[in-house]
């Protein structure tokens, strides 16, 4: 299996693992937790599993002292990032807001190509109108004409820009050269550093009081966190920032197939559209040069005028 393959395939299980926040986080909500203590317990409850796997590999918690610093401030983005969406929640409904989170995509797009000179192909154009086109579709046909929360939107556009500059710095080359679940240890550590001191200074903290609600914030440290942190990791190690973001769309889908499965809900024309669109724009990410070379030849076949007066 080429990297190409197995970092799409990598990308695609981490977008889906990521569409379950929702599926655990507001079972707690529901039963009276605050949002600090939610993500207090995913991300603590995170790092003795990351501890194990980092045992049983027989690796080292070790890593550059100079690395030290950017490691506090990838974990600090991806802290910020949970933060602010799972906020959100508490203003609009979960799948709008994580609908709504997938417009990091193209600011990762952008800040690749305003920053670090990386070209943008009318390859990951097309994918980056299909897979908004869709996201819009899933938005539009769940929103029935409500007027969103100006605050909700705010907060899932930090999160989400958060989230764009985490993935742009996880590919740096000093930070590839950190062994996967070492990174992910770090980064979840130096994160549970906002929640830890947001518990202290608000000087109260929920605990999960049955054993469904701890099954429940252990499942979101393992799946949503764990899971799908390694996964991303290894994705944009294996095909880059761009396309592990665009294959991040995939999340709403998720989302959306468990609203159907596990709680009844009904997929409207404008669902259908939304999905269509955003599995042709995975499809093409996935496809890769060989779309690339078709959508060249098309574009030969419409020169500029001054290569025809030439």
């Amino acid at each position: 299996m080429n990297d190409k393959l197995k970092g799409t395939i990598y990308g695609l299980l981490s977008a889906a693992f990521y569409g379950m926040n929702p599926l655990f986080t507001l079972p707690l909500y529901e039963r009276g937790m605050s949002t600090t203590s939610v993500l207090f317990w995913r991300y603590l409850i995170a790092l003795p599993i990351l501890a194990l796997m980092i045992k049983f590999r027989g690796q080292s918690l070790k890593v550059d002292s100079r690395l030290i610093l950017p490691l506090l401030g990838l974990g600090l983005l991806m802290g910020y990032s949970s933060l602010a969406l799972f906020l959100s929640y508490r203003y609009m409904d979960a799948g709008i807001a994580s609908s709504l989170l997938f417009v990091y995509p193209l600011m990762v797009a952008l800040i690749m190509t305003f920053f670090f000179r990386e070209k943008l192909t009318l390859q990951t154009i097309l994918c980056l109108v299909m897979a908004g086109g869709g996201i819009y579709m899933l938005y539009s046909g769940g929103t029935s004409g409500t007027t969103l929360s100006a605050a909700g939107t705010l907060l899932v556009m930090s999160s989400s820009l958060s989230y764009a500059v985490y993935i742009v710095c996880v590919n740096f080359p000093a930070i590839k050269r950190i062994p996967t679940v070492v990174l992910t240890f770090y980064v979840i550590a130096f994160g549970w550093l906002i929640f830890g001191g947001a518990v202290l200074a608000d000087g109260n903290l929920d605990l999960p009081s049955t054993p469904f609600m701890w099954g429940t914030a252990i499942a979101l440290s393992l799946l949503p966190t764990v899971a799908s942190l390694v996964l991303t990791t290894m994705a944009i190690q294996s095909i880059g920032s761009t396309p592990t973001a665009i294959l991040g769309v995939f999340e709403p889908v998720t989302a959306l197939i468990f609203g159907v499965l596990l709680f009844g809900e009904h997929l409207s024309m404008s669902d259908i559209v939304g999905l269509v669109l955003i599995l042709i724009a995975v499809c093409t990410v996935v496809a890769g040069d060989s779309v690339s070379k078709r959508l060249m030849r098309i574009r030969k076949l419409f020169p500029r005028r001054h290569n025809i007066n030439q």
